[in-house]
């Protein structure tokens, strides 16, 4: 428990996936929306999920990715035991022949909404 200026901070862990589509993959793949339902999903099953968010991209550039989730969870064990559930490793397997994905865990200061010490002007 990190502590700034005399202060005790809880810091959370925020998880963060950007997924981008294999060749010949598109939003019309029933199997996206099938994956898609999955994810939006997950907070229903995982009592470790605090905060959750899903959205498609609207992006054209090529370098964009096509779908982004974030995930609060308040610490690294209930991170991992998210993770490890059966209904997120579902979710894996259902993105696994769709999409490649990159993901940051990063700490987070929930109160003053601080992400690596960078201050959101929100």
């Amino acid at each position: 428990m990190p502590v700034m200026m005399g202060v005790t901070r809880n810091l959370m862990i925020r998880h963060t996936v950007l997924f981008k589509f294999r060749p010949g993959i598109s939003w019309e793949d029933p199997r996206v929306e099938r994956a898609e339902q999955i994810t939006r999903a997950l907070p229903i099953h995982i009592p470790e999920i605090k905060n959750w968010w899903v959205g498609r991209n609207i992006a054209k550039r090529e370098n964009a990715y096509d779908l982004v989730l974030q995930g609060d969870f308040a610490d690294q064990e209930a991170l991992a035991r998210y993770l490890t559930h059966p209904e997120h490793q579902r979710g894996v397997a259902a993105w696994r022949e769709l999409a490649t994905w990159v993901v940051v865990d990063a700490e987070i200061d929930p109160e003053s909404f601080q992400v690596r010490g960078v201050e959101s002007t929100a």
